[in-house]
C-alpha cells in the first residue's frame, strides 16, 4: 500500500517512511486512498489485540511482525483486556476510550506509535536519532511522553499553550521523567503550538543536525491508523449485546477539534465496517459545524477558552486527508490549504460538499450545555463524563436517529475536575487536586491510578517561550 502527499501525488511514501516522516516534505499529509477490499466481517469476531494486528497489518502492511509489535505497545498496559469497552447509558452507548496509561483516548494510538516508529528505523536503517516534535491542546502531550519516555533512538518535545490546559493536564507534561523528553509552554493558543511545529518540519531544521523530525499528532498516519480499531471494537461489541445483526448500520457521535478521531471512523467505513453516520460534535469553538454545515472553512472567528480545552482549536489539520479522500485531486487540497494560510478561509466545491455531508451529520455545545449535560446524565443515569464527552452526549441527543448511537468518550472525568464537580452544583476549590478528591468523595467513581498519584511528583519542566522562539527552541536541545 503506497501513501502519498495530499498535496503532490508524485511525493510518495512507504508505510514505514510515511511514519517516520511524520509530514510530506510539502507540508501534505499521507493518505492512501486503498482502502477498501479489507476483511472487515472476519476481523468483527477478533478480540482486541486481533483487530488491532489485523487492521494495523492492512493500513500500515511494511511493517514486519505487526503481531509483535501490538502486543509490546497494549499488552498489561489498560485497565482491561478489552482496551476500549462500551459501556449502555441510557438508550444510548458509551465508548471509553480513556483506560489506557494516560487517562485519555490519545493512549490507543500512542502506545503504539513508539513501537512503530522504532520498528520502521530499524527497518528503513535509519542511524539518525529520531526527534519527536508535538503540538498538544492537552491529552496528546502526555501520552506522547508516556509512550516514547527513554525510547532507544528517540528524542520528544512536546509545546503546549500556556494556560490552555487543565492544571491536572499541564501536571501529568511537566511531571514527566525520562532523558530523552522535553515540555514547553508556549504563548499563545493551540493553533499557535500546531503552526508552529508545521513551520519547522517546513524549514527543515534537522538537515546537518544529526537527527531525523516526526510527529506525534495525528497529522502522522502511524497515529491516525490505530484509532481505527475502536471503531470495529465498538460495533463487535454491539453485536455481542444483540443490539444489532452483522450489516447494521451504527452513528459514531464524536467530540473533536483537529478531526483525527472522526476521520478515523471515515477510515473504517471505507474499510468496510456500517458505519452509519459520522456526528461531528463542536463546543464554542464551531469551525468545524458551520464548515460542515456550509462547505465554508473560516478560522477568522474569536477563539474560545472552554471547559472543553481538547477541542478549543479553529485549525483542523485531518480535514485535509478527508478533503483528498473526497475529492482525489491534489491541486484543489493544496489550493484550500494555500487559501487557508494566506486568507484564513476557503470554500469547497458544491460536489465536494455534498460528498461531506452524505457521510457527516453536526452540532455544537455551548459551554452551560456542557455543565448542564454532566448534572444531567449523572443524577438520571449514574454515570460521570467529561467535559468533551458531555459535548458528544448533547449532540447525539439532538441528532439522533435510527440506528443505536455510539458517543465516544475521550478523557476521564478526573482530567477535568473542577469543571465536572462544579457541573454537579458545587463549588470547586482553587486547587484542582483537593477538588479531584471531593468530586471522588461525591461520586464513588475511582480516581485512575495515574491521576491519583500524580499531586506528588515534582515539576521537572519549567520552559515558557513565545511562539516566535519556537524553532531556536529546537535548535537548541537536538541533540539533548
Amino acid at each position: 500500500m503506497e501513501y502519498q502527499s495530499t498535496r503532490n501525488k508524485n511525493l510518495t511514501a512507504r508505510s514505514t517512511e510515511a511514519v517516520l516522516q511524520g509530514l510530506a516534505p510539502d507540508g501534505g499529509l499521507y493518505v492512501t486512498a486503498r482502502l477498501e477490499d479489507f476483511d472487515w466481517q472476519g476481523t468483527l469476531s477478533l478480540s482486541a489485540l486481533g483487530m488491532a494486528k489485523k487492521i494495523l497489518g492492512f493500513l500500515l502492511p511494511d511493517f514486519r511482525d505487526m503481531g509483535k509489535l501490538v502486543q509490546a505497545a497494549y499488552e498489561g498496559k489498560f485497565e482491561t483486556e478489552e482496551l476500549t469497552p462500551l459501556v449502555p447509558v441510557g438508550d444510548q452507548y458509551v465508548l471509553e476510550l480513556f483506560r489506557g496509561p494516560t487517562s485519555a483516548f490519545k493512549d490507543v494510538a500512542l502506545s503504539m506509535l513508539p513501537q512503530l516508529i522504532t520498528a520502521a528505523r530499524e527497518q528503513e536503517g535509519v542511524t539518525d536519532q529520531i526527534l519527536i516534535l508535538t503540538a498538544t491542546s492537552g491529552d496528546t502531550g502526555k501520552a506522547a511522553l508516556a509512550g516514547f519516555r527513554d525510547v532507544p533512538g528517540t528524542g520528544i518535545i512536546v509545546f503546549y499553550p500556556a494556560g490552555g490546559v487543565s492544571a491536572v493536564q499541564k501536571k501529568q507534561m511537566v511531571s514527566q521523567e525520562g532523558g530523552n523528553v522535553c515540555v514547553c509552554a508556549v504563548e499563545g493558543n493551540f493553533d499557535d503550538t500546531q503552526t508552529g511545529v508545521k513551520e519547522i518540519f517546513s524549514r527543515g531544521i534537522d538537515q546537518n543536525c544529526g537527527v531525523r523530525l516526526s510527529s506525534a499528532n495525528s497529522i502522522n498516519i502511524g497515529r491516525l491508523a490505530p484509532q481505527v480499531v475502536y471503531y470495529f471494537k465498538a460495533y463487535s461489541d454491539l453485536m455481542k449485546l444483540g443490539r444489532i445483526r452483522l450489516g447494521e448500520p451504527v452513528d459514531f457521535v464524536v467530540p473533536t477539534g483537529n478531526f483525527g478521531d472522526i476521520l478515523a471512523g471515515y477510515f473504517a467505513k471505507k474499510m468496510g465496517l456500517p458505519v452509519g453516520r459520522l456526528v461531528c460534535a463542536s463546543n464554542q469553538n464551531d469551525v468545524l459545524t458551520d464548515f460542515l454545515a456550509t462547505g465554508t472553512y473560516d478560522r477568522r472567528r474569536p477563539f474560545y477558552r472552554t471547559i472543553s480545552p481538547s477541542m478549543d482549536i479553529l485549525v483542523s489539520s485531518n480535514l485535509e486527508r478527508l478533503l483528498w479522500l473526497l475529492c482525489r485531486r491534489e491541486e484543489e487540497v493544496a489550493g484550500y490549504m494555500r487559501d487557508l494560510k494566506e486568507k484564513g478561509v476557503y470554500t469547497v466545491s458544491k460536489e465536494l460538499l455534498s460528498g461531506l455531508q452524505a457521510d457527516f451529520a453536526w452540532g455544537c455545545c455551548s459551554e452551560e450545555e456542557t455543565k448542564a449535560t454532566i448534572g444531567k446524565v449523572w443524577q438520571e443515569q449514574g454515570y460521570l463524563m467529561d467535559t468533551h464527552t458531555a459535548v458528544a452526549w448533547k449532540v447525539a441527543c439532538e441528532t439522533r436517529g435510527e440506528a443505536p448511537a455510539v458517543v465516544l468518550s475521550t478523557a476521564s472525568p478526573y482530567k477535568f475536575p473542577a469543571a465536572v464537580l462544579s457541573a454537579l452544583g458545587e463549588t470547586p476549590d482553587a486547587d484542582e487536586f483537593r477538588v479531584m478528591y471531593r468530586l471522588n468523595e461525591l461520586t464513588g467513581v475511582p480516581i485512575p491510578h495515574g491521576l491519583a498519584t500524580l499531586e506528588r511528583k515534582p515539576e521537572l519542566h519549567r520552559h515558557c517561550i513565545g511562539k516566535e522562539q519556537m524553532a531556536d527552541f529546537v535548535l537548541e536541545r537536538v541533540s539533548f
